[in-house]
């Protein structure tokens, strides 16, 4: 819920100082009627950059992965016990 909430914050912010810009007639009326657009490009590219970053700092965990594997040996014996054909190792 407060994730929903920041993000139409945020909307809600956006369009304030779009509609005051088209108003004031600061910045070009063509320049201003694509800042929706350049904001939506940049959302993007902020996800692309977040998921790389994300990427990159993954975390190795080889305690878990030692753990991963003995809970197949185990699944594996169990299907064994149960006459299941599991595959050679």
């Amino acid at each position: 819920m407060k994730h929903i909430v920041k993000i139409m914050a945020l909307l809600v912010a956006f369009s304030a100082i779009w509609i005051s810009l088209l108003q004031t007639s600061v910045i070009p009326d063509s320049y201003t009627w694509l800042l929706p657009i350049y904001f939506i490009v940049s959302l993007g590219c902020y996800g692309l950059l977040m998921v790389g970053v994300g990427l990159m700092q993954f975390p190795t965990c080889p305690h878990e992965a030692i753990l991963l594997q003995q809970d197949i040996v185990e699944a594996k014996e169990f299907l064994r016990e149960k006459g299941v054909d599991v595959g050679s190792d």
